[in-house]
């Protein structure tokens, strides 16, 4: 049998140059690539040695590359990837780090942002394990919390963006939102990437003056906080926290504090969860709370109070939970609609109490997470469809608690008859919550085989079975 033939490997330029545009040394950056996969979970113990290898063509094992991209980012000021510094084995290697860094530079977060775009519009697979590491949670609202407002957006290069290009931009994540509100994610999440891929990434890269620049990164922010969430609809929590952390970034470059603190405490607290962390949920809206004092509005200051009762709850702390929804509560009643930003108009009494209805189930307090349940869905309008059928399937949860199985059981079927019209796996997960906790009741097995039975004649059992 022949020997296989020895691949030489080449010299790294690309590392190398990096290494030399950053002015770090071997030692250093061996150094800050330990300190960095501390924050990753990883006990890594380069010295400068092993820097000599890797500038040799030697390629490190699992993240390292991914850590190495990221520490030489944060020297230049600038995203940095793995293909960048020549270390790109293949496509989820490369795609592991895209999108979960808050970058210091505008340049940076522009590339960023537009990178997650573009793979995620290209298939690329963002989402494999649906989970990062918790320092993708925790650093970038540490980062934000301590960052400065960018100084200046003003931008040369590329079309003139306008008026009428952020109006656009505008009104196209208010149909979008409109769509996902009525049909779910699954119908629109794909049209919304592409729409920032194709259009809102060549705006980016466009020439525009200070206050146009503002409104632009404003109403980007939106529309990438508003991907965030179809992909949490869409059953994809990591990717929906790449989204976060970018809509985060652009929030900052707009210049609004308020918004940044929304996304942190709507968005990256509640998706915390789901991603292994639960108890950075109440850390993040705290860290919300913290980033936005003297820029959050009433309503704003009761959105984050919510997010943080909902993370005291998830850790069944009644105490801290109830301290926070009052002061939720009174926030909200002291709000003026007509003085908050349109971004924060959904927050009303209906969402507070659909909000306040989790915090109950979570503490095992049915009675009144069966009242929370029944104001938000009395104030939800018809064509939220998705979150009326959250609603009622968080109050058919609660009648289950409460040993109402009969009652449960009809309130959850109203919920189905919406499921079925919807593409979202968030109302999927929250009916099998309600089918876990009917399931308890063993003793009541007719009740519970009734349902089932009816459940598996309409689409949602087919839907539930091909899971």
């Amino acid at each position: 049998m022949a020997a296989r033939p020895l691949v030489e490997r080449q010299p790294n330029e690309r590392l190398q140059a990096l290494i030399n545009e950053a002015g770090c040394s071997n030692v250093g950056l061996a150094r800050r690539v330990n300190m960095s996969g501390v924050e990753h979970g990883l006990d890594l113990r380069y010295d400068k040695t092993s820097v000599s290898r890797w500038l040799r063509g030697q390629k490190p094992r699992g993240l390292t590359p991914v850590i190495i991209a990221e520490v030489l980012g944060h020297k230049l000021g600038r995203a940095v990837s793995v293909e960048e510094i020549g270390m790109s084995n293949n496509r989820q290697q490369q795609a592991s780090g895209i999108g979960l860094t808050f970058a210091p530079a505008l340049t940076g977060a522009i590339e960023q942002a537009c990178e997650l775009w573009r793979s995620d519009a290209g298939g690329q697979n963002l989402h494999a394990g649906s989970t990062v590491a918790v320092s993708a949670l925790l650093g970038p609202s540490r980062d934000w919390l301590i960052t400065d407002l960018d100084s200046t957006v003003t931008r040369v290069g590329g079309q003139r963006i306008g008026r009428a290009d952020i109006e656009l931009m505008t009104k196209a994540t208010c149909h979008l939102a409109d769509l996902d509100h009525r049909f779910g994610s699954g119908h629109v999440r794909t049209i919304a990437v592409h729409y920032l891929n194709s259009v809102v990434s060549c705006l980016l890269k466009g020439s525009y003056q200070e206050r146009a620049g503002r409104r632009l990164y404003a109403a980007a922010a939106r529309l990438t906080e508003l991907v965030g969430y179809m992909a949490v609809d869409s059953g994809k929590p990591g990717q929906a926290q790449r989204y976060y952390i970018q809509a985060l970034r652009l929030a900052q470059a707009a210049g609004d504090r308020g918004y940044g603190g929304y996304v942190l405490a709507a968005g990256m607290s509640r998706v915390a969860p789901s991603l292994g962390y639960p108890r950075e949920v109440a850390q993040l809206a705290r860290a919300a709370r913290e980033g936005t004092r003297g820029h959050a509005t009433l309503t704003t200051q009761a959105c984050l109070y919510a997010a943080e009762a909902r993370g005291y709850a998830l850790l069944g702390d009644n105490q801290a939970c109830s301290l926070a929804v009052g002061r939720a509560v009174e926030a909200l009643e002291q709000a003026d609609p007509a003085n908050e930003p349109e971004w924060i108009a959904h927050f009303d009494g209906a969402y507070l109490a659909d909000q306040l209805a989790h915090c109950y189930i979570d503490l095992n307090r049915p009675e009144p997470a069966v009242r929370k349940a029944e104001e938000a869905l009395s104030g939800h309008p018809e064509y939220r469809v998705r979150r009326r059928a959250i609603d009622l399937l968080l109050m058919a949860t609660a009648q289950i608690l409460a040993r109402e199985l009969d009652a449960g059981c009809d309130t959850a079927k109203q919920a189905v008859r919406l499921i079925v019209h919807l593409r979202s796996n968030l109302s999927v997960e929250y009916l099998k919550i309600f089918r876990y906790q009917l399931r308890k009741f063993g003793q009541e097995a007719a009740v519970r085989h009734e349902f089932e039975a009816w459940l598996e004649k309409t689409e949602a059992g087919a839907l539930l079975n091909a899971d």
